[in-house]
């Protein structure tokens, strides 16, 4: 068993950054790749980024390349989404995920098998 606990969401404006955090117990995270999705009202969840077990390889949606830079620390158990240039299209609950299918690209969502409760990210005008 697995427990993800998303953090740092909140309201910004437009242009300004937010870093979510994702702390993870229960299972050794050092030998998870993990990803994050965001879901806006009345829409499916969405791609964002994943990055693999060891930080050694990142991967991003295009709407979010070169915006957001997701990194992890295994020693602390926590895996980060640092989001720059916030506009309002990327208001969302935003989940961090454990990956455990093989998959290439990791961008399903049936490849990750453990989600955190997600964290609201609101960008205002």
């Amino acid at each position: 068993q697995v427990q993800l606990v998303e953090s740092g969401g909140g309201l910004v404006q437009a242009g300004g950054s937010l870093r979510l955090s994702c702390a993870a117990s229960g299972r050794t995270f050092s030998s998870s790749a993990m990803g994050w999705f965001r879901q806006a009202p009345g829409k499916e969840r969405q791609f964002v980024g994943y990055i693999a077990r060891l930080g050694d390889n990142t991967y991003y949606a295009d709407a979010v390349k070169g915006r957001f830079t997701i990194s992890r620390d295994n020693a602390k158990n926590t895996v980060w989404l640092q989001m720059n240039r916030l506009n309002p299209e990327d208001t969302a609950v935003y989940y961090c995920a454990v990956k455990s299918g093989r998959s290439w690209p990791p961008t399903r969502t049936s490849e990750y098998d453990y989600w955190g409760q997600g964290t609201q990210v609101t960008v205002s005008i």
